[in-house]
């Protein structure tokens, strides 16, 4: 008897070496599937969103089947193995439900495509430019370089925001000047800024009118048309000339004040 327990611990040994050696170099082999696939060229002419989910959605598949080629290496029957999984399965999707909503989330957000790859959204309190979308987590950018991962389920059902949905924004900017400014003078010197600006798009109408009678200024708005990924580029730059242009016209930006008149 311990010759023969001997003798099955031994193979039990080689089997879970050959599982372990299995498992290893075919994780090795799934992590180079999926960095080629990432660089095919074949997939370049599927959507960027398209090709990460189904990148992701391959290589778990792949995982999967590993974990049951190593199992049955061991000795446990495939028919038995794969019972045991889907019940295992359907216990932890009973579980896990937010899991599954994630998962349903990512193929309505393929489908709809309320957004893309590179695309800058806004969804609740967060926002950024989107990095990938795989089958549970939607991966935003943040300006300063954070990584926001959103779950699927709870972004698709949410109200998004994308910001590059169409190839032009209106840039709105407001401009305070003191009560004794010209209007017309205000005006023109705005709109000399904006003709002079590689952003601005000509074509489009533009409105530059007083907008309101603050506490102690006037206030004006300026909307302009840019293209989308210019917005930002924009908006700093007419800023910046604006100021420069009040400044060349002796046209004064108050500080809040307030008149006491004592009988």
């Amino acid at each position: 008897m311990f010759k023969e327990l001997l003798e099955k611990t031994f193979d039990l040994g080689i089997q879970l070496i050959i599982a372990l050696l299995v498992l290893l170099i075919g994780f090795k082999i799934i992590n180079v599937i999926e960095k080629r696939l990432k660089k095919e060229h074949k997939m370049s002419k599927l959507d960027a969103s398209v090709k990460s989910f189904l990148i992701s959605l391959l290589c778990i598949a792949l995982k999967v089947m590993l974990f049951i080629i190593a199992a049955s290496i061991i000795g446990i029957p495939t028919t038995s193995f794969i019972t045991i999984l889907g019940s295992a399965g359907l216990a932890v999707g009973l579980a896990l439900q937010g899991g599954l909503s994630n998962l349903a989330g990512g193929v309505m957000i393929l489908i709809f495509k309320p957004f893309k790859v590179g695309d800058f959204i806004e969804s609740g309190d967060k926002q950024g430019t989107v990095k990938s979308i795989t089958m549970f987590y939607t991966n935003l950018v943040t300006p300063d370089n954070k990584v926001i991962h959103l779950p699927n389920g709870a972004l698709s059902n949410n109200t998004i925001v994308n910001y590059n949905s169409n190839p032009i924004r209106r840039l709105d900017l407001e401009f305070n000047v003191a009560y004794d400014t010209k209007i017309d003078k205000v005006k023109k010197v705005i709109n000399e800024v904006f003709d002079k600006s590689q952003y601005i798009l000509q074509d489009n109408d533009r409105t530059i009118r007083l907008f309101k009678h603050g506490d102690s200024s006037l206030t004006f708005v300026a909307r302009g048309w840019v293209k989308s990924e210019n917005y930002w580029d924009a908006l700093f730059e007419l800023e910046e000339e604006v100021k420069e242009a009040f400044d060349k016209n002796n046209i004064v930006i108050p500080y809040p004040q307030l008149d006491i008149h004592q009988k």
